[in-house]
């Protein structure tokens, strides 16, 4: 084998200087305009506040806008947010970085109704090779009116000649959530579980070194905080209490974890394959000596095949399992559901040691950068292995509604299905894999 070649120290501080950027656009995107009686009012302090002398001269130079002006000053705006949104998916090499945002609405059974904020930068750290695909990354934010509010960016920093990656994410939310307990049998009784309000704040980061052309192994690193406060019994029939509900743990729990990296990714495009293979088998380490107050190892597999089957048309199949080892926390059980895997499910309402799920997924080009999206899937569950039923697994499908933001970045909304008609519209950014 080869030695591996050196990494630049301006190579990471290139993605560093991404990340801040994208936080730094996002965080001025996503701010609310001054309405116009906000902007009329002088600001304390301001020694260039109109004094009504200064109104009077403005009064008398400035001449009334007309009917034309109005209109054609309205029409310009929706020109260039029509233009802007035209040709956000075409290719600007001129450009650095590319990046673009949107906003829609939002509907799922953990969050409610609310309003997603979105951006998608794409870029290359060696401009002159275009034989790598580019590096991306995602800013997204949400509120809703269940008080969720979420703020996080994750992505894929390819260095020069595609010898080393970074993949990264980094969030922070405050969610009202319900808790129905630990088990298959917990998630199912629907008469009995908690409301509480979930504080969480994850940074994940995974350094992977080329050993072929894609083959790739390195190491993680993973830092989770939650805390859980203001729990309240939705029913009093129930005769629960939270230490037994939590099995006895605390509320606030910190987690700090390192381990490492395998992954073969022969994808044709990180964000929306059309062909190839993702395999990652990830294993974590969570020790007492890195601060833990809980002590277990955790195991995660992802596989996932694309193939063209015709015209416009790409099947996705995506195979994952999660699996802890020790004595794992409440916070840090496999969850069912959520934004990716069996959508519709609220996130969290099945949760054990281990998970295993499964999803088939047919994506069609329909019209232009238009196209839709069926799915089926499965997950199940389980303590451990001896105590795995395949009788509790859980069912899944759903309809999804795509739109090429930029090129090859797609914007979906998903409305998934699960058991007993439980259902999550979803906005988000990318495919769910």
């Amino acid at each position: 084998m080869q030695s591996m070649p050196f990494l630049h120290h301006q190579h990471i501080a290139t993605a560093a200087r991404i990340i801040f950027r994208v936080l730094l656009f996002g965080s001025l995107f996503i701010l609310p305009a001054k309405s116009p009686a906000q902007a009329s009012q002088p600001v304390p302090g301001n020694s260039f506040d109109n004094s009504p002398a200064d109104s009077i001269v403005l009064a008398d130079t400035l001449q009334p806008a007309t009917a034309d002006t109005t209109a054609d000053k309205k029409v310009s705006f929706f020109k260039k947010i029509g233009d802007y949104f035209r040709n956000a998916n075409k290719p600007k090499p001129e450009k650095k970085f590319d990046i673009s945002f949107i906003g829609g609405p939002q509907y799922s059974s953990a969050t409610q109704f609310g309003i997603g904020v979105m951006a998608a930068g794409l870029y290359r750290s060696d401009r002159s090779d275009l034989s790598i695909q580019p590096s991306n990354v995602s800013l997204f934010g949400n509120v809703s009116t269940s008080g969720f509010y979420m703020l996080g960016v994750r992505g894929t920093h390819i260095l020069p000649k595609d010898r080393y990656r970074l993949l990264y994410t980094v969030y922070f939310y405050s969610m009202p959530s319900d808790y129905w307990g630990i088990g298959y049998e917990a998630g199912s009784n629907n008469a009995c579980y908690w409301s509480y309000l979930r504080l969480q704040s994850q940074i994940k980061v995974d350094f992977l070194f080329r050993l072929s052309d894609n083959l790739f192994i390195g190491p993680m690193a993973s830092f989770d905080f939650v805390r859980g406060t203001n729990f309240s019994k939705k029913n009093e029939a129930d005769p629960r209490t939270l230490e037994q509900i939590i099995n006895g743990e605390s509320p606030r729990v910190l987690t700090t974890g390192a381990g490492a990296s395998i992954v073969y990714d022969s994808r044709d495009v990180i964000t929306d394959a059309h062909k190839g293979i993702y395999l990652k088998i990830e294993q974590g380490f969570y020790p007492g000596f890195l601060g833990n107050d809980y002590d277990f190892m955790m195991t995660d597999f992802i596989f996932d095949f694309y193939q063209k089957v015709w015209k416009g048309g790409i099947l996705a199949l995506d195979l994952h399992g999660r699996f802890n080892y020790g004595d794992v926390p409440w916070t840090m059980k496999s969850r069912l559901g959520g934004m990716f895997r069996m959508r519709g499910y609220y996130e969290g309402q099945y949760r054990d040691n281990n998970l295993m799920e499964a999803q088939l997924e047919l994506r069609q080009r329909v019209w232009k950068r238009n196209g839709v999206a069926l799915w089926v899937g499965a997950g199940n569950v389980f303590e451990n292995f001896r105590t795995f039923d395949f009788s509790k697994t859980l069912p899944n499908f759903g309809i999804g509604y795509r739109w090429e933001f930029k090129s090859r970045v797609n914007v979906r909304l998903d409305l998934g299905f699960g058991k007993d008609f439980k259902t999550g519209f979803m906005f988000n950014i990318n495919e769910a894999f």
